[in-house]
């Protein structure tokens, strides 16, 4: 592969719009090389850049705030990073190349990034807007949460995906009384199959949590708040909290009203450019070549193509494939590439123990695994998404591929 090549770049003040994950991983990435920058980052929450995958542990109570927090205030200070918290970016002014805040504060650039992420998605049902229903995204969400939880109260969680699942066990933990809805058989419907759906189903009505599968949310009952969910068939579900957890929509309004092309996210090429050459979009707020995304790991890797860019190397991104895993403890759940209508020519290789609570399912075409599923042991998973990624021939390790490395290394 040839070396990157440099670019000279002029440019002196970049600004950045968002202070999350995306915007944290670029920061880092920057300062782990040489770049021109003076950096400002505007940020709408309060707080610095933190984990939002620990948001779900946070309000299960494992783990503690401060456990969230990517770097402390120093470590900004050292690397000449200028925070501005707590008051978000209103517009963009890209004739005067400048950012107003909501405040008023002015930010002039040389060069800009758009990080502003996502936000939950609106289901557009009636009663959304009434006291006690709200989305899961963000640190304040898990304190209003928090509060709102108490022993004996009624909640109600729509979507049944990570975050979805994540939510309903950490409220579940907290005492509540808890209803999963989902429009599926079984939750994270895009990354398992029948039998480890099932499974899955099984797990966590054994905790407790209260499933409603195959169900389609009709409207929210209440007159000033929340008092029950009615599901199209007319069943009610009582709940002083509703928690809508069924997708991220990009939050790319800044960019469309700045005039940027704008799909459903902030549309960029493989440089992470907009349709201006002086700004860039990242992370869940972005649209690359018709995809926009929700997953840590192709964020990071957008966050890295980029400081790269931005430090005069020119440098590409490129979809890869990507692997999943939840993070509910005592559920340990691992998926990757096609585990959906995987097409002709594919074939499997399944193991399960029922009684061990533990199932994997691998596809292969032409002795190369395309998809994995594992639940109940997923500890191969990295392994198996490796040699997913590198395309290894596996046929002498097919008869012992479903035990994992230690079985197909050591014969």
């Amino acid at each position: 592969m040839a070396e990157p090549q440099r670019e000279t770049a002029m440019e002196r003040d970049l600004v950045i719009i968002g202070h999350g994950m995306a915007s944290q991983r670029l920061l880092e990435s920057l300062v782990a090389g040489r770049h021109p920058w003076r950096i400002t980052v505007i940020g709408a929450e309060p707080e610095r850049a933190y984990n939002r995958i620990l948001l779900s542990p946070l309000l299960a109570g494992e783990v503690t705030p401060e456990q969230l927090s990517f770097a402390g205030p120093d470590w900004y200070q050292r690397h000449g990073i200028r925070l501005h918290t707590g008051d978000g970016a209103r517009t963009i002014d890209r004739e005067q190349c400048c950012v107003v805040t909501e405040q008023g504060a002015r930010f002039d650039y040389d060069r800009l990034v758009i990080a502003t992420g996502s936000r939950p998605s609106s289901l557009g049902l009636e009663g959304e807007n009434l006291q006690g229903v709200m989305g899961f995204r963000s640190l304040a969400d898990v304190h209003w949460l928090t509060e709102q939880a108490a022993e004996g109260r009624r909640a109600v969680v729509i979507g049944g995906g990570f975050l979805g699942l994540e939510a309903a066990e950490g409220l579940r933990k907290q005492g509540m009384a808890v209803t999963l809805v989902h429009r599926g058989a079984y939750p994270l419907t895009r990354q398992l199959d029948a039998t480890a759906g099932g499974l899955l189903v099984e797990t966590l009505r054994e905790r407790g949590l209260k499933l409603a599968l195959n169900s389609q949310p009709a409207r929210l009952v209440g007159s000033s708040r929340v008092e029950a969910l009615e599901l199209a068939d007319g069943t009610e579900l009582p709940a002083e909290l509703v928690v809508i957890a069924a997708g991220i929509t990009p939050n790319r309004e800044i960019a469309a009203d700045a005039g940027l092309d704008c799909g459903q996210g902030i549309r960029v090429d493989e440089c992470l450019t907009t349709s201006d050459p002086r700004v860039h979009a990242l992370g869940e707020c972005c649209e690359f070549a018709g995809q926009t995304y929700g997953l840590v790991e192709p964020v990071n890797r957008q966050a890295d193509v980029l400081a790269q860019h931005l430090s005069g190397l020119t440098a590409g991104y490129r979809d890869e494939p990507v692997a999943t895993r939840l993070k509910i403890s005592g559920i340990d759940v691992f998926s990757c590439g096609e585990t959906d209508n995987p097409g002709d020519g594919t074939e499997s290789i399944v193991y399960h123990d029922r009684r061990a609570g533990e199932y994997r399912h691998l596809l292969l075409r032409d002795n190369r695994l395309v998809g994995a599923i594992l639940y109940g042991d997923a500890s191969a998973g990295p392994w198996l998404f490796e040699h997913l990624q590198q395309g290894t021939d596996l046929s002498d390790w097919r008869p012992r591929l479903a035990f994992g490395e230690a079985h197909c290394e050591a014969a």
